[in-house]
């Protein structure tokens, strides 16, 4: 006998945070879970063998959760969760608007920019007129895959997601914390890779508990100013999308974004290399640099970041950039 499903969950993309977050929501029965993959392999080790070959070879998923690369199942999709990098967002939307429900709640996983440095809630409401869940916070996937309590925050401006959030993610390890400044939470959840690179480079030249403590508090109310003067609220930054996401990504050395700041505080970072590695955070700098400045928002208002540009602009003596960074504050 067939089992009935009460709600069928997509996840566009088969990589580390959806495959962790689809195994989770595949632990309730009453959801039917698919990756959507264009990874014939995931597909296959998914279905067959219960793993992620690609990404968590060694750590099995529930049966339950299911892969394929059959794009037609959007068309019955209650819930799209995006897994894919933001700059492929609208793009992917704009493609395949004709398969998704306009009933179909979609849920953005991605952090960073959408086309033209614009935020994808932005981005997104041009191309569909779906209800869209923002879903950003401190959340390693091989964390949630081994069941560790998690949080993140669900934004949205339409408040009556809330409870459907709620309900999907009670008696699971992750917890949620809500809001309705979307715009806000977007910008927390880029943002936090900036400075995270900032507390990678200081790391990597001084081992100083007190200098790290140092940095993470001028940061943070760096992130908090720019949050405000983008149009979030001030409040978002004590989200767990915020400080959560923030002493997350910049004091694990899984975070592929500190791990760019101590390769660069190491000497190990050349342009070369920087011109080949695409990282969020890196792209973040720029893009966040380029509108401060069409802004006429003066350096002095943001010199940790500002610092960090040069680094990635000029020919740069990372040797000073502490110095720098603590002048300039």
């Amino acid at each position: 006998m067939k089992h009935s499903y009460n709600q069928r969950i997509v996840f566009v993309g088969s990589g580390a945070i959806a495959t962790a977050l689809g195994n989770v929501l595949a632990s309730d029965e009453d959801n039917e879970v698919l990756l959507l993959s264009v990874e014939p392999e995931v597909i296959e080790s998914v279905n067959n063998d219960h793993v992620n070959a690609a990404y968590f070879p060694n750590i099995q998923l529930n049966p339950l959760l299911r892969a394929t690369g059959d794009k037609s199942i959007l068309r019955t999709a209650d819930m799209m969760f995006l897994a894919i990098p933001s700059v492929a967002v609208a793009s992917y939307l704009e493609e395949h608007k004709s398969l998704i429900p306009d009933e179909a709640v979609l849920v953005n996983l991605a952090k960073g920019f959408g086309p033209e440095r614009r935020l994808l809630p932005d981005a997104v409401a041009d191309i569909v007129p779906n209800k869209l869940v923002s879903l950003k916070g401190p959340s390693f996937a091989r964390e949630i895959l081994n069941r560790q309590p998690t949080a993140l925050t669900a934004a949205s401006t339409n408040e009556e997601v809330f409870g459907l959030m709620h309900e999907l993610f009670d008696n699971t390890p992750v917890y949620l914390d809500y809001s309705t400044d979307i715009r806000g939470v977007e910008y927390a959840s880029i943002l936090k890779n900036i400075y995270a690179i900032v507390i990678g480079i200081v790391d990597a030249n001084f081992d100083s508990p007190n200098l790290r403590s140092l940095v993470i508090s001028r940061s943070i109310n760096e992130m908090r100013s720019l949050l405000v003067r983008f149009g979030g609220q001030e409040k978002t930054i004590f989200n767990y999308c915020g400080f959560g996401d923030f002493s997350l990504t910049a004091l694990n050395d899984l975070s592929r974004n500190r791990t760019l700041g101590l390769l660069i505080g190491k000497g190990f970072f050349t342009q070369g290399i920087s011109e080949k590695v695409v990282l969020e955070g890196r792209i973040a700098v720029n893009v966040f640099y380029e509108l401060l400045s069409e802004m006429g928002v003066p350096e002095a208002e943001y010199p940790i970041m500002a610092e960090l540009y040069k680094v990635f602009n000029a020919d740069y003596d990372i040797k000073k950039f502490v110095k720098k960074i603590l002048e300039n504050g």
